[in-house]
């Protein structure tokens, strides 16, 4: 009977396992679903699997002839993996079935590979089910998924086949397909990973019927390009919003969005001016922005550059090389290298300061963002007034702008509008810029002539009484935050305390003066 060999862990070690080959069939319990071993496999298998909060498996194709992983796969071809007969939360699954070398990559330099494998994770939701998706790697870190924007949820089985008409697709034990390719009738030959990352369904003549460089994710690989309109997004864990990276005519940004507002926080525009972007191209020098005419007009330079990633946390923009001495992908450039110019550093209504700690604005009578918020999410204000902080501005940048405003106006145009949650006003170019929420404020100089307003409930009042004028008194904003406070506290408490012990300590004795022994 013919077989195929199949490696724990890593595809090139040495112990390996020999199974039975049926069609197009591969399992990851080791042994054909009508084995007698079956039985007993199941039990002991999914005995570890209980005993382990976290389990990750991984298993490598190999061909049979050169005893490497390959980096193509045939039609019909079929794997499974299944889920513990209890549900397990923080349960890996992984099923490496590709591998390439990327072109870049040199024997000195020991860089990963990249490989294509199918994932079954526990959900988030510690719900019962589980994550099936497929992914491909660099090295330990994921750089493209399956799941990116619409999640697949199993109960027991993730199953990925590619079909005799040329379909890939991912299924689950009754059959329901999750995600496909949608390439059948397209004389699709083999699935295979390029040494760029690039996953391809192509023809008897190599030409490229479906392509994960098509639909980005949250990273971008060396190699890789981005037309314009096209974009990097990223989504935070238990969030409302996410962050995306976006190649527009006149430059790339980066954005936060939230429902229907979007605003800019980061950007970069070409050197030469008068120039309109293309599209975008990952290169071993770093990103390249090019115009209609495939020149280049523009350069984010960083050399030997593997890939560029959108961070789902704090949604920073890095470009990453390798670093063989730490065996770790590093980044080398980041598009904000400020904390407080994070979009999120603080949460709604925190303030960023010069210590990178947040201080809170209370605009309720009972709020206090220093308490656990759960989502970022859009309110209604109407019925409210527009308070001022000095001090202060935000890292927001296309709200709704407004020109040739007095400050008056502009304060009345937000407290007018029920989606209006704050407000900047400049002197200058008497611009009005609307927000519909509040983040990304942070601690400045203070700047004659430019306003930050907010709007908060009527009635509340955290100000100065005696003071006439309607300012925001604010945690730590105000030129000083809490830390030099203290030390100004402790200062002046040291300083009276002992003045107080001088002048209650006795008088010393005058000394007496020798007698003149002059003659």
């Amino acid at each position: 009977m013919d077989s195929k060999i199949f490696s724990l862990q890593k595809c090139r070690e040495k112990t390996r396992f020999i199974i039975p080959n049926f069609p197009f069939y591969y399992h990851l319990s080791f042994f054909p679903e009508n084995s007698k071993y079956q039985q007993q496999k199941n039990e002991t298998f999914h005995a570890i699997m209980m005993n382990l909060s976290t389990f990750t498996l991984s298993i490598c194709l190999f061909s049979q002839l050169q005893g490497q992983c390959k980096s193509d796969i045939n039609l019909g071809f079929t794997l499974t993996l299944a889920s513990p007969l209890e549900y397990t939360p923080g349960f890996m699954g992984k099923a490496y079935i590709m591998e390439k070398k990327p072109s870049s990559s040199s024997s000195s330099t020991r860089e990963p590979s990249f490989k294509a494998g199918l994932t079954m994770e526990s959900s988030d939701k510690d719900d019962g089910r589980y994550l099936c998706s497929l992914q491909v790697f660099l090295g330990d870190v994921k750089v493209w998924s399956s799941g990116h924007y619409s999640k697949m949820y199993v109960s027991s089985k993730c199953i990925i086949e590619l079909t005799n008409d040329g379909d890939l697709r991912l299924k689950s034990n009754n059959k329901h397909i999750g995600w496909r390719s949608g390439t059948s009738g397209q004389s699709v030959e083999r699935l295979e990973i390029q040494s760029s990352g690039n996953l391809v369904l192509v023809d008897a003549m190599n030409l490229i019927k479906w392509q994960s460089f098509n639909f980005p994710t949250d990273v971008m690989l060396s190699g890789q390009r981005l037309d314009v309109a096209t974009q990097l997004t990223s989504f935070p864990k238990d969030s409302t919003l996410f962050y995306s990276f976006e190649v527009l005519r006149d430059k790339i940004a980066l954005f936060v969005n939230l429902n229907k507002l979007k605003y800019s926080y980061w950007e970069y525009k070409p050197i030469e001016k008068n120039k309109t972007v293309n599209f975008v191209r990952l290169g071993l020098k770093g990103l390249d922005l090019f115009d209609d005419n495939s020149h280049i007009i523009g350069r984010i330079e960083q050399p030997l550059i593997r890939f560029l990633a959108l961070g789902n946390k704090t949604g920073n923009l890095g470009l990453y090389s390798y670093k063989p001495e730490k065996g770790k992908f590093e980044a080398t450039f980041q598009a904000l290298s400020n904390t407080c110019d994070l979009p999120v550093a603080c949460k709604p209504y925190g303030i960023c300061t010069f210590s990178k700690s947040c201080s809170c604005i209370k605009v309720m009578s009972n709020g206090d963002c220093s308490k656990e918020e759960e989502r970022v999410s859009i309110k209604r204000l109407c019925d409210h007034e527009m308070v001022e902080l000095e001090g202060v501005t935000t890292v927001l940048r296309s709200g709704t702008q407004v020109r040739n405003v007095s400050k008056e106006r502009c304060e009345e145009l937000c407290k007018k509008d029920c989606e209006c949650g704050a407000v900047s006003y400049s002197v200058s170019d008497e611009g009005c810029v609307m927000y519909g929420i509040v983040i990304g404020v942070k601690q400045i100089e203070r700047v004659r002539g430019l306003t930050y307003m907010v709007k908060i409930p009527k009635g509340v009042r955290l100000s100065d009484e005696k003071s006439n004028v309607r300012r925001w008194i604010v945690g730590l904003v105000g030129g000083i935050d809490g830390f030099v406070i203290l030390l100004l506290l402790f200062g002046f408490a040291f300083y009276f305390i002992r003045k107080r012990r001088k002048s209650s300590a006795p008088p010393l004795p005058q000394q007496q003066q020798p007698p003149n022994t002059d003659s």
